[in-house]
């Protein structure tokens, strides 16, 4: 029998692995160690029901594994402490961390490898750094995983105003209507051109859009997605994204990556130069050598 133990939801702690004791008491911590390294998670405990090995996958302690009694084993404080400690996290960075998932009330959970995404960029986040690449295969949910990043650190009030950027309109609209559906009215596409989508469940939904029919930009949504083409090109007038302020956006999420936005011929690294003080994030199922951003 397996246990997963978390600090909140979405936060996993500790895996407990269990045997009946007419196994020894350890005989589980092997697949135990499997499974929180695949997890990343720090703390391992195997039980046959008499006692517990404990397992500190942090390095903080100079005993690496030890045998306790039920009346020893470590309450979820004493492991949250020490997971902040192997983290990093000092009290800041600590509140943003513990920010909450969005959650629909469905019930729906997410994969493993979506919160090892979802909590490594805002760890990363949280203690300052400002460039983060996820690479997650296709199929594996990164438009998903890029709203709940967003989520966190829209609620926390970390970053207040964020640029979701993509190469094909299909991708803005459909991601505005489901994945990105949650912030409702906070949330505008960088287009002129009205259009009525369908959301998963049928019901029909018109786009608001910051632009009007003179490209006048309305500064009052927090979250805008745009199509890169549609805000810079080689001319100087179609450089769109110059009307903001150069600190007007926190953080600018960029759609497929690989595809060109930060390599250094690219015009669409316009983009990300001049917004250069904001934390930017880019998703990608396809990693080159030649990646890299904007300091």
């Amino acid at each position: 029998m397996r246990v997963l133990g978390r600090y909140k939801p979405n936060i996993p702690l500790a895996i407990i692995e269990a045997k009946d004791n007419k196994h020894a008491i350890g005989d589980s911590l092997q697949q135990g160690l499997d499974y929180a390294e695949t997890l990343a998670i720090p703390f391992v405990f195997s039980s046959n029901g008499d006692g517990f090995v404990f397992h500190n996958r942090t390095g903080l302690r100079e005993v690496k594994e030890e045998s306790l009694r039920l009346d020893k084993f470590p309450s979820p404080d004493d492991l949250w402490r020490l997971y902040n400690a192997w983290k990093g996290l000092d009290g800041s960075a600590k509140a943003l961390v513990l920010q909450d998932y969005y959650d629909d009330g469905s019930g729906k959970a997410q994969r493993y490898y979506q919160v090892n995404a979802v909590n490594a960029a805002i760890e990363a986040i949280a203690k300052g750094q400002d460039r983060v690449l996820l690479v997650m295969a296709t199929g594996t949910g990164k438009t998903y995983t890029a709203f709940q990043i967003i989520w966190r650190l829209w609620k926390a009030g970390r970053k207040k105003r964020i640029l979701f950027l993509a190469d094909r309109n299909v991708l803005i609209d459909q991601t505005m209507v489901n994945d990105f559906r949650p912030f409702g009215d906070a949330m505008a596409k960088l287009s002129t051109k009205s259009k009525t989508m369908e959301r998963a469940d049928g019901t029909n939904i018109d786009l608001a859009l910051a632009l009007d029919g003179k490209r006048r930009i309305d500064a009052s949504y927090e979250i805008y997605l745009g199509l890169y083409q549609a805000i810079t090109g080689p001319e100087e007038r179609q450089k769109l994204f110059r009307v903001f302020s150069p600190d007007f956006f926190d953080l600018i999420v960029i759609d497929e990556c690989h595809r060109g936005s930060a390599a250094e011929d690219s015009a669409w690294r316009k983009i990300l130069e001049y917004f250069s003080a904001a934390s930017q994030i880019g998703l990608t199922a396809t990693p080159r050598d030649w990646l890299c951003w904007v300091e």
